[in-house]
């Protein structure tokens, strides 16, 4: 059906969307928005021009099933050389990126590399299977590019709201606090016999929980 997903920071603000297909470097379809989510940092997109021949579909895989050590490919448009693949592993799980002013969210770290071009990418576990969103890279001020600590946004973190996106619109909950760990010298003046639980460090005015 012409849909595609991508990175919110790729299309954010765009007044004209153009895709390329593989193999047809001389085309380009038009497309737009059809939802996108700053918090998660994705987007769903659909072509509005008629495209001649059938159009593959990539498969989702579970992103919840990587492990350090897997190997990944990542495919993406770095410095503009169109449909280069790299190959790494998953360096960390559940790395903090963040999103927006005081959000964060939790990221899969590779060392396959995603240079400026690379967002809104697949990366592929072995199977073939998209088990992330190519978003971010850690760099230096001198290089600006890859030095192997690149990050994806996990793919089932996507398809959780892909119903959502389909409709044009993400939708949350929100409490209104800010919560940070139980310092272990802290215990005592909170009854505590063990470390466990969350300590709510501030309330945000005008928010739910202040009710």
């Amino acid at each position: 059906d012409g849909y595609i997903l991508t990175n919110n920071h790729v299309v954010e603000g765009a007044t004209k969307i153009e895709v390329g297909l593989y193999g047809e470097e001389d085309q380009v379809y038009q497309a737009r928005i059809v939802g996108r989510d700053q918090l998660t940092d994705s987007a769903l997109i659909q072509l509005t021009d008629k495209v001649g021949h059938p159009l593959p579909e990539a498969r989702l895989g579970d992103s919840t099933q990587m492990q350090p050590g897997d190997w990944v490919m990542a495919i993406g448009n770095p410095f503009n050389l169109s449909h280069t693949v790299s190959v790494g592993v998953i360096s960390a799980l559940g790395r903090p990126m963040q999103v927006a002013d005081g959000r964060f969210e939790d990221v899969l770290q590779t060392d396959a590399a995603i240079n400026p071009g690379n967002s809104g990418g697949p990366l592929l576990n072995l199977r073939g299977e998209v088990i992330g969103i190519n978003s971010a890279i850690y760099t230096d001020s001198a290089r600006g590019a890859n030095i192997g600590i690149g990050f994806a946004v996990p793919i089932n973190t996507v398809t959780e709201i892909l119903p959502q996106l389909e409709k044009g619109k993400v939708v949350r909950g929100r409490i209104g606090v800010n919560v940070r760990d139980v310092q272990r010298n802290a215990l005592a003046g909170f009854g505590l016999k063990e470390r466990k639980g969350a300590l709510v460090s501030e309330v945000i005015a005008n928010s739910p929980a202040v009710k």
